[in-house]
């Protein structure tokens, strides 16, 4: 099954890719079949929470928010490649998340986006290598971004 049949079964539609935020590409081809996406965060249509984890936000909206932020990644990729059943492995992300200095469950939150990248693509294609960090804060008060590399077939 095709990623995009996979995408209706679920019903998930990706959303238009972000605007870049400053001055950078948001997408980057190198070396043989390796995409690499900026960070994006986890504005859909302009909507987002706004906060932290451990005060304002919950773990379970900040998994929302990595899989919304990681819709956003997939929608950039797509718009570089045209078509994400090229995608032959999910090499790497890294997962950001704003939280308190005593919040430590950075890994249960990037979980939003890495099973979002499973259920579409499969464990074997879609299980990215991954790094949770967690920060102090990231731009517009945003909670999660997340950004990757990909191999193309």
């Amino acid at each position: 099954m095709g990623v995009y049949e996979r995408m209706k079964e679920l019903g998930i539609r990706l959303p238009e890719a972000p605007a870049k935020g400053g001055v950078y590409a948001p997408a980057k081809e190198f070396g043989k079949g390796l995409v690499y996406i900026s960070g994006c965060g986890p504005a859909i249509e302009g909507k987002t929470l706004q906060g932290k984890l451990g005060a304002e936000i919950t773990v379970e909206q900040g998994q929302k928010c990595a899989k919304d932020a990681m819709l956003n990644v997939l929608a950039v990729l797509q718009n570089k490649i045209g078509d994400l059943n090229k995608v032959k492995s999910v090499v790497k992300i890294l997962v950001f998340v704003a939280g308190t200095n005593e919040f430590y469950q950075h890994p249960l939150v990037a979980n939003g986006g890495s099973q979002l990248l499973i259920d579409l693509f499969g464990e074997e294609i879609g299980a990215p290598t991954r790094s949770a960090i967690g920060v102090n804060a990231l731009p517009g008060n945003i909670p999660v971004e997340i950004e990757a590399i990909f191999e193309m077939a």
